[in-house]
């Protein structure tokens, strides 16, 4: 057992996932491979405040540096998630005189690329320098950082109190939650919102997803974790909005304690938790039994594949395939290639299991007999854009809930 990182209270781990690499990092050959960094994924459950969390760190330099090679550009669905999203926010909370948004890991700029074409102030504050630059390039204002107390004190001296905080698939990503939140009572004005949205606990146990936990997830949020996370530091959780992006999460609006009424959708999510016993250690343990079948059930499928002669691809090199593969000890014997878009990732191998990455491209060249889905998130968005591979009898192996074959 160990500390938690928000209320120093007891974290109980339920979930062994194994020897990891780092999610994102791809070996561009066998030499580096034999030079990946490799921690114990482990989770756990504060008994205090009901956090879930990592057990173990991963130093943030070694996850987040140059050669960070997630873009959030290149998914249409992301794309216009984040246009409306900005959309949103600037005919609602910077609808004000000269308002100013911070984004925390702004990535390539997708969200903040409509809030300057609006002419609204801003700044992302990403500390991937890759993702950084593409962002500038398109116009967007960037600061090369991490955000923590010290970081925020800069952005208010330099550009004054925010309206707005965001940050999407970036909170749950930063284990030093008492500077962030230090920082934010600097630079948030005093109606200011900190507005984040991340993978939902609930969806997670719900859907057996347990890929969408990785280095980069140090958090599994929940409406009641987050609200005792808020008061903790002098913040109140005051609104929830359930969101079907990347497998389920909620986006969260926090505010200082008194400065908004909370939204009923805070209180009902809180029962609706409670009445599932969402955190209770019976529900966690359970979840845990599942993701053992889920990997069994895999592998069982794929080798059986591999004895009946069939072609066996993934598509997509997603972060979190990287749990899936090392968790189950899928390699290129089962799998022989992941296609994916991502430029910086093709030609590489992916972390730990070592599976080659080709051009997404290529995947009709020619079509394998099977191909496994890591990015499940985007089925329907993938799907559409390759019709031809079922069209000519190919199949798609999911495994989130369970494995099955579509």
């Amino acid at each position: 057992m160990s500390g938690c990182r928000v209320c120093h209270g007891v974290v109980t781990p339920f979930l062994d996932l194994g020897k990891q690499p780092l999610s994102d990092a791809f070996p561009a050959d066998a030499e580096e491979a034999e030079k990946e960094y490799f921690y114990n994924l482990r989770v756990g459950s504060c008994r205090s405040c009901s956090m879930v969390q990592l057990i173990d760190e991963v130093p943030r330099e070694q996850m987040f540096n140059d050669g960070y090679p997630y873009r959030s550009s290149l998914s249409s669905v992301m794309r216009d998630h984040f246009e409306r999203t900005a959309r949103e926010l600037l005919d609602t909370e910077l609808s004000g005189p000269d308002p100013f948004l911070v984004e925390l890991g702004c990535n390539d700029g997708v969200l903040l690329r409509t809030v300057a074409g609006r002419g609204v102030r801003h700044l992302g504050v990403e500390p991937s320098a890759g993702v950084a630059e593409l962002a500038r390039s398109t116009n967007v204002s960037v600061l090369t950082d991490f955000f923590e107390e010290r970081t925020a004190r800069r952005v208010h001296a330099e550009h004054g109190q925010a309206d707005v905080v965001y940050a999407a698939n970036t909170f749950c990503h930063i284990p030093y939650l008492d500077s962030v939140f230090a920082g934010l009572d600097v630079l948030l004005k005093p109606d200011g919102v900190l507005v984040f949205e991340d993978p939902y606990l609930g969806d997670i146990v719900d859907r057996a997803s347990f890929d969408q936990i990785y280095d980069e997830h140090f958090y599994l949020f929940s409406a009641k974790s987050v609200a005792a996370m808020a008061h903790r530091f002098g913040f109140e959780l005051v609104d929830v909005e359930r969101l079907p992006v990347h497998g389920g999460e909620v986006r969260y609006r926090v505010a200082r304690a008194g400065a908004r009424t909370p939204s009923p959708a805070v209180a009902d999510l809180l029962a609706e938790e409670d009445r599932r016993a969402l955190h209770a250690p019976a529900t966690l343990e359970d979840f845990a039994r599942r993701v053992d079948r889920i990997c069994d059930d895999l592998v069982s499928l794929l080798e059986r594949l591999r004895g009946e002669g069939k072609r066996v691809v993934a598509y997509g090199a997603t972060a979190k395939s990287a749990t899936v593969t090392n968790r189950a000890g899928i390699g290129p014997t089962l799998v022989e290639t992941v296609y994916d878009s991502t430029p910086e990732k093709q030609g590489r191998l992916t972390p730990g299991a070592h599976i080659p990455v080709a051009a997404s491209t290529g995947f009709a060249d020619p079509y394998p007999d099977f191909a496994l889905l890591f990015a499940w998130n985007h089925a329907d968005e993938i799907m559409r854009r390759e019709s031809v591979f079922r069209e000519s009898g190919g199949k798609w192996i999911l495994y989130v809930p369970d494995v099955r074959v579509v």
